[in-house]
């Protein structure tokens, strides 16, 4: 497994509650950790820089009585049209976030600012020109988010694209796309990744900041639910096509693809609720803490049966 030093002997299972848009905070990111796995959360999800740096305060005090808990981590947006990016790394770089995961362009000279305090840089890439874009600019670990991932998503089989990035990178491999159990974190591990992704499974706990509501149609919806469209945001991804349907929207003939702007990002996705295909295995809406540790109970099930298991032939 290639996971860096810092994050080896901290993680229970090798997972990370992805950083997911609007409804991951302070309370899901610091019983994900406290469970051991990895939290993160987006930057943006506070509407300002200080209410950022705020919420990055209240996670290292809350997580000081507990020193072995796994490590936390920021997504950041590197994206031309957001304004806060540069004075969210100076908050990110002051407070020594462990992970900082980017997303929609790789930047060495941020690599660069991480690095200098000992964080690590993970980025998303949906293909493998991405990926040695990332690879280039240094990044320790890629995030491939292949086909059925909430939020922006590609559409590359996880078998096709972890082969790919793996040609070309030697760092830590994430895979992203439909994952909602611990066996499949362990599926994961067995095609070629170090490390497993989720953001669904983790939508559909009570710390997370979605409403009732789009808890209650994650519940209700199945794969075939989702829509992948590029209409709403300007960038593809995945929605849930009840949501667009309350919303007053066809999903058989939405607006023309825009320019993405994240100024109106969190305006977009308020009432059009994202969700990967992965919703088809959850059925409950249990606390941080019971999830993760039903994932350990998975994951450590799933090894044990296929190390046991006689070999075929």
């Amino acid at each position: 497994m290639s996971l860096p030093a810092n994050l080896v002997d901290r993680v229970a299972i090798p997972a990370i509650s992805a950083p997911m848009f609007l409804t991951s905070g302070p309370d899901l990111v610091v019983e994900v950790c406290r469970s051991g796995l990895v939290g993160t959360f987006p930057a943006l999800n506070q509407r300002s820089t200080k209410g950022y740096a705020d919420w990055l305060d209240e996670i290292e005090e809350r997580l000081v009585p507990f020193p072995d808990s796994a490590p936390f981590g920021v997504n950041l947006i590197v994206h031309p049209s957001n304004p806060r990016l540069d004075a969210d790394v100076q908050v990110t770089c002051a407070h020594k976030v462990p992970l900082v995961i980017t997303s929609l362009g790789a930047v060495s000279d941020l690599v660069t600012e991480i690095h200098g305090y000992g964080g690590l840089v993970f980025h998303d890439v949906i293909n493998r020109r991405h990926a040695e874009k990332a690879a280039e600019a240094g990044v320790d670990g890629i995030i491939a988010v292949c086909a059925g991932a909430g939020g922006h998503a590609g559409t590359m089989s996880p078998f096709a694209l972890v082969q790919e990035i793996r040609s070309i990178f030697t760092g830590t491999i994430v895979l992203a796309g439909s994952i909602s159990t611990g066996a499949q974190i362990f599926a994961a591990r067995a095609i070629g990744a170090d490390m497993a992704y989720l953001g669904t499974r983790f939508l559909a706990t009570r710390e997370a900041m979605a409403s009732e509501a789009y808890k209650r149609m994650i519940l209700d919806s199945r794969a075939a639910d989702i829509i992948y469209t590029p209409n709403i945001s300007g960038v593809a991804a995945n929605f849930l096509r009840p949501s667009l349907v309350a919303a007053g929207l066809d999903p058989a003939s939405l607006p023309p693809k825009g320019e993405m702007d994240m100024s109106r990002e969190a305006a977009v996705w308020k009432d059009l609720w994202s969700a990967g295909q992965g919703i088809g295995a959850i059925d409950d809406l249990p606390p941080a803490a019971d999830l993760c540790a039903t994932l350990i109970r998975e994951y450590v099930e799933a090894r044990r049966a296929l190390t046991v298991d006689p070999p075929v032939g």
